[in-house]
């Protein structure tokens, strides 16, 4: 017997493998698994130009067999098996794949693509094992061959007498260290949920021997232990079969044991690409939002599979962020990988994959729109602030994607309306899209800036989240109609009554500026109003920072000196103005004490906080007293 050296640098190559390119030790029996499946392939490419050679696909398979007492965990096929030469070339020179060889020579025949590429993952076997031993023996061979090695050092081959074709990996396991435990791989549970992992929908069956407890026969309360073979993968994946095959119960089964939500999917969307990229996908949206979707420890991603081996379980760049609440896998034969299978060695694929299936989420969310209006607002009620973020985020970039799926409640028809449908609604003479913003939908519709605009039968939309208006600041128009806040300085419009009101008398202007001395610098300006008729006051905002914004702003670690600048708006038709005016002819102490409450009265309605509360009770005291 024979020791030769590696033909690979060597030691230090074989560590760099063992230590770095897996990041999970479990891995290998994923490399193993998929060696075997590829050895299989083989055969059914040889048996598509020899005729002498009948492929009977139930003939073939992988076995995974552990043993406890000696420690050893075997992987064996039924598949093509090695000769001496390919064990010497394909075993003997780390990173050499005769995978790769074998897929070069026979490209693209009847569907069946070959896994391995780069001769790396059989090694991945040294990262739980002082010793691999494997029993090989070739198609159309007299004789076989067992290889075997203990890491860098080097290998041995010797022939043996071998009855089946095919290829058995024993792996002797490491022993048990403080940090590591490699016990677990010699348990029925832990290798049955391994396969089930990365290697659920590998074509052929992978078998183990599994125990079972069952009643022994003859008895009523005596159990046993009973060795029974079983089949741990489920080898067809669902988005391989045709979908007039499917039912939605077979999509919802496939969500649940997949374990992408424990509710029900609101909507399932398959895919089946055969183009510049190949891939076929089965995608779910939700029907209810993660407990954790808006903390940090949320992953957003898609699962990735090559040839229906799992290469990553959440793959970021498949999904836009906006569309992060969407679960499900993608499956392609035409993934570069890096030498790891665990990465991307570049993403001109993946781009290509994940254009088209943002397009694809995009298209079925608006034909939920149209054809399930009560789901898809289900869906909104889950989902819909991210989308708004969406349209803000990215300055914008998304925008045009999205305006179209977005929702907001309506003064008018009391219920969530799309933009499309206020635009369509719009009276001739209505300049804007008009919308107000508070905490809810009862306090916006007693806001005081809504008068005006209600008054004239203008629809207004209701922005009851932070982000609405800054979602709106950045889509500026729709269908070119602008946007315009109720609370703006300029509503595009003026009745008659505003009209002479609306220029200030030298009278109100002197006034008017007293009050602003009096609020010294909390607001930009003191003014008649031309929106407000039963309320006596409110606050408006110029500029591109609205009262609203500055309140999500300033609840921001970073942001505590934003401020709108802001505007206290009188009605001057209404009696506390005939009050104010009296006061400044007489008692000027009276306009200051009427001032402030004004003031702080303006703030409550918008929901900010009273400056001083003690000062404010005290203000209303000396008016009661």
């Amino acid at each position: 017997m024979e020791r030769k050296e590696f033909k690979a640098e060597s030691k230090r190559l074989l560590e760099m493998m063992v230590n770095s390119i897996y990041s999970q030790k479990e891995i290998f029996l994923r490399e193993l698994i998929s060696n075997a499946s590829d050895a299989i392939d083989k055969i059914y490419y040889r048996a598509l130009s020899d005729d002498s050679i009948t492929f009977n696909k139930d003939d073939y398979f992988i076995k995974v067999t552990a043993n406890k007492e000696d420690r050893t965990l075997t992987v064996s096929d039924t598949g093509i098996g090695m000769t001496k030469e390919e064990l010497e070339s394909n075993l003997g020179t780390i990173a050499k794949s005769g995978s790769l060889a074998f897929k070069t020579e026979n490209e693209s025949k009847d569907g069946h693509d070959i896994i391995g590429q780069f001769g790396v993952g059989f090694y991945s076997a040294f990262m739980v094992a002082d010793k691999v031993t494997v029993t090989t023996k070739a198609l159309g061979e007299e004789s076989g061959y067992q290889w075997e090695s203990t890491g860098a050092d080097g290998y041995t081959i010797l022939p043996i007498a071998k009855e089946s074709v095919g290829t058995e990996i024993t792996l002797k396991l490491k022993e048990n260290t403080e940090d590591e435990s490699y016990d677990e791989f010699l348990e029925e549970y832990r290798l049955q949920s391994i396969i089930k992992k990365y290697s659920d929908f590998i074509r052929y069956p992978i078998k183990m021997d599994v125990t079972k407890r069952e009643l022994k026969e003859g008895t009523e309360d005596e159990y046993e232990d009973v060795i029974e073979e079983q089949t741990i993968n489920s080898m067809v994946p669902i988005w391989r079969k045709n979908k007039n095959e499917l039912k939605d119960e077979d999509y919802t089964n496939f969500y649940h044991e997949k374990r992408y939500g424990f509710d029900q999917p609101l909507k399932h969307i398959h895919i089946s690409v055969d183009g510049a990229v190949r891939y076929n996908a089965i995608l779910f949206i939700p029907e209810n939002i993660p407990f954790d979707y808006y903390t940090k420890e949320f992953e957003k991603g898609l699962e990735l599979y090559s040839n229906g081996v799992l290469i990553m379980e959440k793959c970021p760049d498949l999904l836009p962020d906006y569309y992060s609440f969407v679960k499900g896998m993608v499956d392609s034969e035409d993934l570069s990988l890096n030498i790891s299978r665990e990465m991307l060695q570049h993403d001109r694929q993946l781009k290509l994959i994940a254009k088209n299936i943002k397009n694809k989420i995009t298209s079925h969310l608006k034909t939920l729109l149209k054809d399930e209006r009560e789901k898809f607002e289900q869906f909104y009620r889950s989902f819909g602030r991210q989308l708004k973020y969406g349209v803000y985020s990215d300055f914008g970039a998304n925008k045009e994607d999205l305006q179209d799926l977005l929702l907001f409640y309506s003064s008018t028809e009391k219920k969530m309306v799309t933009l499309d449908e206020y635009v369509s609604r719009m009276k001739e003479d209505q300049p804007y899209i008009y919308y107000a913003t508070g905490e809810s939908y009862a306090r916006i519709e007693k806001l005081p800036q809504t008068e005006m605009v209600a008054d004239k039968g203008y629809e207004i939309l209701y922005f009851t989240e932070d982000v609405d208006e800054f979602a709106i600041k950045m889509l500026a128009s729709y269908k070119e109609k602008e946007f315009r806040s109720v609370s703006s300085g300029d509503l595009g419009f003026e009745d008659d009554e505003q009209k002479d009101t609306a220029a200030d008398t030298d009278e109100q202007k002197e006034l008017f500026e007293h009050m602003k001395t009096i609020l010294d610098g909390k607001v930009k300006d003191v003014r008649a109003s031309k929106r407000l008729k039963s309320h006596p006051v409110c606050l408006t905002a110029e500029g591109e920072v609205s009262i609203e914004m500055e309140k999500v702003l300033r609840a921001m670690p970073d942001n505590q000196n934003v401020q709108a600048e802001k505007v206290l708006e009188i009605n001057v038709n209404h009696d506390v103005f005939d009050v104010l005016k009296a006061s400044f002819e007489s008692d000027k102490d009276k306009v200051d004490l009427y001032t402030k409450l004004l003031y702080n009265q303006a703030l409550l309605i918008e929901g900010l906080p009273v400056e001083d509360p003690v000062a404010f009770s005290n203000d209303i005291c000396k008016v009661m007293a």
